[in-house]
């Protein structure tokens, strides 16, 4: 009998308790793809490596005008010339590509430090809405469902907005 009213008693304590916590929930991945900050850090990302992205353009363009040059004059070219140059257009095909997956793991580095300084940027902004709205938890990673009272991810990207 003790046991049934001390459970009663904890689950009116309980919920009274929670109902008077103030709670949201954000998707990061939203407000990754909408905060200002992100396309300003795109920009930089496209300006910082569009000269090595042109370079490898022009490379791609030459090696694949050598090639065709090598497939029309191929058949008049003796067996040794021949030979040598397939070996230069694989050597160059082989310098090309280790040039590209170069600048992708360079774009890619540089991408994951723009993004880990854009989630310190949003962890201050959901922090100063949270002081400010006077929320006492803001989820953000785990959560099974959140409905739309909760979900205050807009109001986190209009905040980030407002402090570019």
């Amino acid at each position: 009998m003790k046991r049934i009213f001390l459970t009663i008693f904890l689950m009116i304590f309980i919920g009274t308790a929670y109902a008077e916590l103030k709670i949201g929930f954000v998707q990061i991945n939203k407000i990754l793809k909408q905060a200002p900050q992100t396309a300003i850090s795109n920009k930089k990302l496209a300006k910082e490596f569009k000269a090595k992205t042109d370079k490898l353009k022009k490379s791609i363009v030459a090696l694949e005008t050598s090639a065709q040059k090598y497939k029309k004059n191929s058949l008049t070219m003796d067996d040794a010339t021949k030979k040598a140059k397939e070996r230069e257009l694989q050597l160059t095909k082989i310098d090309i590509q280790r040039e590209e997956r170069e600048l992708k793991e360079d774009i890619n580095l540089r991408r994951r430090e723009e993004i880990n300084s854009l989630q310190g940027k949003i962890n201050r902004a959901i922090e100063k809405f949270a002081e400010k709205e006077k929320f006492d938890l803001i989820l953000y990673q785990g959560v099974a469902y959140a409905g739309d009272g909760v979900d205050i991810t807009k109001d986190v990207v209009k905040a980030m907005g407002s402090d570019k």
